[in-house]
């Protein structure tokens, strides 16, 4: 078994293609690694699984996340990376919309014939910037200089910070404290409420 391998990634995006072919939910594993370790070779196995995986349609990706030496390995801080790639693959997957206003012809018309001839300051610009873009949690994105002068940031030692500052933090409540109550008041609950977060 060679889960990171790019034969895999071929067998995911075939076992989605027969789903589809079949009108079929299904699920394959895609987005482990033969790495022992997050590392780069971690990440490019994650990344392509991933990504051949939601292009190709599949509807379930099981093991899509921290997971190591082809299932024999799991890691904690790359639970949080692969979040990181998740969204990346899935900005894949949402693809380009073309239609009328997505082709801008009006705003080219607006920056090239009666504005200063750039999209920086068009509203336009700022919008799909939030629409289109992914912003990773945790990768740098910065200029060499920027990223030299906030002192070389690496992404397992932010990753360690992040799964700290997780495990650190009371656990969310999910559950309103009425609808526990409502709950446990109808069913015998045996879980304290402080073990669910609350």
């Amino acid at each position: 078994m060679s889960g990171g391998s790019a034969e895999q990634a071929l067998l995911t995006a075939a076992c989605a293609q027969m789903w589809r072919h079949y009108d079929l939910p299904g699920g394959s594993a895609a987005g482990m690694t033969d790495s022992k370790l997050p590392d780069i070779q971690a990440g490019y196995e994650k990344g392509m699984t991933n990504v051949m995986a939601g292009l190709a349609g599949l509807n379930m990706v099981y093991e899509a996340a921290g997971m190591h030496a082809s299932l024999l390995g799991f890691c904690l801080e790359s639970l949080i990376i692969d979040d990181d790639v998740l969204g990346a693959a899935m900005r894949c997957v949402r693809g380009i919309e073309v239609n009328d206003e997505t082709l801008s012809l009006e705003t080219m018309r607006e920056v090239c014939i009666e504005g200063p001839g750039h999209y920086l300051g068009h509203d336009q610009t700022i919008a799909l910037m939030q629409s289109e873009y992914v912003y990773p949690l945790l990768g740098d994105r910065s200029s060499p200089k920027e990223w030299n002068e906030k002192g070389k940031p690496d992404i397992v030692e932010q990753a360690i910070k992040r799964k700290h500052e997780i495990l650190d933090a009371p656990p969310p409540a999910h559950i309103p404290a009425a609808i526990d109550a409502a709950i446990r008041e109808r069913f015998e609950i045996l879980l304290p409420r402080k073990a669910m977060g609350g």
